[in-house]
């Protein structure tokens, strides 16, 4: 059979358009036939370059009789998590009532009206090791629903009351110095001494909390720098082509799973960058100019775990092959949807790389992918969309992170690039209001308000960052206003849990210090006096041309009022006071 998956623009759902189960894309279609049918839903979420969410699609989704009782006794739905965020924070939420090992591929059954009564992860074909089989679960489910309802939907609302209770939460302050060096503290008392980085197995590279530690209020950035060096050294980088596998599955950073993101690799691109590690950032922005950068010069959100190898499909079997043998196979596929925030990761990481270390190839490469998204990932009335492929928008709504890390990106591009273009288009996108995914509201459903960092900063995180950036430029004291308020909602819950809010102390760092703005007004780029400016510790850096540096004052960004007059000079500025500028290298202090 042919469901009505083939038609969308997820990549992870086209591949179970052959599927013979009836699925749904994420819409209200599906809750509406749920109800006309009194049955449940079966949610399942994934993303193309899930191993396991491969696994269970050859085991369970392509079998006859397993998709039988799915389509009888449920409305299937198909979920994209890197399409639908907001979706799979509010069902990963309601699955943590169930179950403890959450990830992909989560499979949550509700109610018609969407409130969550029981899920899952991954789920064999038949039971083994303890693990009940998915035919056996699919059977309990239905069973459930029909002989045991009173009791299905008190359990759907207490989870529902749950998250509701835990989505309310007090304001608190900022942080001071002192509370922000405790966190960190707290952080580098679980480092693995041993193999670096933090807690067991399985190990992730947690580049926001990397970033955090490398502020220098936190004060520990070789904590970062002994993380970073161990997983360069170890499987989980590619020897070659400087890639950075998802995660390890054992405690020394061997045995990689080995789809590589867009997200890690971004990140650890800026963690290299700042620990001085300039052999493993040229290898992370080869990787994403190489292998991610996609037709339109945008960056694709994945590459596969698994490949074509001797007519088998191989996890991870093209990344172990030496570099002569892997020449000759079809290298794993990347998943070509051009997802809004993430390349608003990508777009900052590699400018500010390339302004650092002299390479213009990678700012314009990132101009090139900023151009995209902002032309590109666009809804019918122009607002901003979560992601596109091939050129062609999808319908899901922008999240706050994506408009948080998009306008960050463009930011760093203005400065590094010298364009203040993207700085105006970076404060429009701050400005488009954040619209909930309505089909989520529609249900009732209460979003997860999550605010910690998953594989990327979390949306409040994301969004303080931009405006505090924007702050530091001189847009206004609004933003600065804007920024405190976010970082000071998730106060409490950061200094609780500091290691699963890495992004938003750091952005807490930078609002509990005077900032440091380093504005070099130069004729020649790669002069003695531009590339002083770009080594020094400071919370902006601008090397530009006269003309340019008075177009940012132009546009209203007050840092670079009265800079644009003459040339060859370096204005210092410390908490918005300049010194008087200098036109020594020498003079400008590296450090703070």
């Amino acid at each position: 059979m042919t469901n009505r998956l083939a038609d969308t623009l997820s990549p992870y759902l086209r591949a179970h358009a052959d599927n013979p189960v009836d699925w749904q894309p994420w819409g209200q279609a599906a809750f509406d036939e749920a109800r006309k049918r009194d049955v449940p839903l079966l949610i399942s979420i994934g993303y193309s370059t899930c191993h396991w969410c491969h696994v269970m699609a050859r085991e369970s989704f392509a079998d006859a009789e397993t998709a039988r009782r799915m389509n009888e006794g449920f409305v299937a739905v198909k979920v994209d998590r890197e399409e639908h965020p907001d979706v799979d924070a509010a069902f990963m939420a309601a699955a943590s009532a169930f179950t403890q090992n959450l990830g992909w591929p989560l499979t949550v059954f509700t109610t018609p009206g969407g409130s969550a009564f029981y899920a899952g992860t991954y789920w064999p074909p038949e039971a083994r090791g303890g693990m009940p089989g998915f035919r056996e679960v699919l059977a309990a489910v239905g069973e459930a629903w029909t002989e045991r309802r009173a009791a299905v939907l008190e359990s759907a609302d207490a989870v529902s009351d749950a998250l509701r209770q835990a989505a309310r939460s007090a304001p608190g302050r900022l942080p001071d110095p002192a509370a922000l060096r405790t966190a960190a503290e707290r952080i580098v008392e679980r480092e693995d001494r041993l193999f670096g980085g933090f807690g067991g197995a399985p190990k992730f590279p947690m580049a926001t909390t990397l970033r955090f530690l490398q502020h220098p209020l936190a004060g520990e950035a070789d904590a970062a720098t002994r993380a970073l060096d161990a997983m360069a050294a170890s499987e989980l980088r590619d020897a070659v082509d400087g890639g950075f596998f998802r995660y390890a599955t054992q405690r020394d950073w061997t045995v990689p799973h080995y789809e590589r993101m867009l997200t890690d690799n971004a990140q650890l691109l800026e963690v290299a960058l700042d620990a001085g590690r300039e052999e493993v950032a040229r290898g992370i922005a080869g990787f994403l100019l190489s292998v991610l950068r996609r037709e339109g010069g945008a960056f694709g959100a994945a590459q596969d775990s698994e490949s074509w190898i001797d007519g088998e499909r191989s996890e991870g079997g093209y990344y172990r092959r030496p570099p002569a043998e892997r020449r000759a196979l079809e290298p794993p596929a990347v998943d070509g949807k051009v997802l809004t925030g993430w390349n608003g990761l990508a777009i900052g990481a590699l400018a500010r790389a390339g302004a650092v270390l002299g390479e213009s190839g990678w700012v314009e490469g990132a101009a090139t992918a900023a151009g995209h998204v902002l032309s590109v990932n666009r809804g019918p009335r122009g607002e901003l969309v979560r992601s596109s492929l091939d050129g062609v928008a999808a319908a899901a709504v922008a999240t706050a992170g994506d408009v948080g890390l998009l306008a960050e990106g463009l930011f760093a591009l203005a400065l590094a690039a010298g364009d203040v273009a993207w700085a105006v288009h970076a404060i429009e996108v701050l400005g488009a209001p954040v619209i909930a995914d309505p089909v989520l509201s529609a249900q009732g459903i209460v979003p997860a308000g999550d605010d910690g960092d998953g594989d990327l900063p979390s949306g409040p995180a994301a969004l303080a960052s931009a405006h505090l950036t924007a702050w530091l430029l001189g847009a206004g004291e609004e933003h600065r206003s804007r920024a405190e308020t976010l970082v000071s909602d998730v106060t409490a819950r950061a200094a609780q849990h500091p290691l699963a809010h890495g992004s938003l102390l750091r952005v807490a760092a930078g609002l509990a210090r005077p900032p440091r703005q380093v504005v070099a007004v130069v004729k020649r780029h790669d002069g003695p006096l531009a590339l002083a400016a770009r080594r020094v510790d400071a919370d902006v850096v601008a090397v530009l041309s006269p003309e340019r540096a008075q177009a940012f004052a132009d546009a209203g960004f007050s840092l670079f009022e009265g800079k644009g007059a003459s040339s060859d000079l370096a204005y210092d500025c410390r908490d918005f006071v300049c010194r008087l500028p200098t036109a020594d290298p020498e003079a400008i202090s590296r450090s703070r």
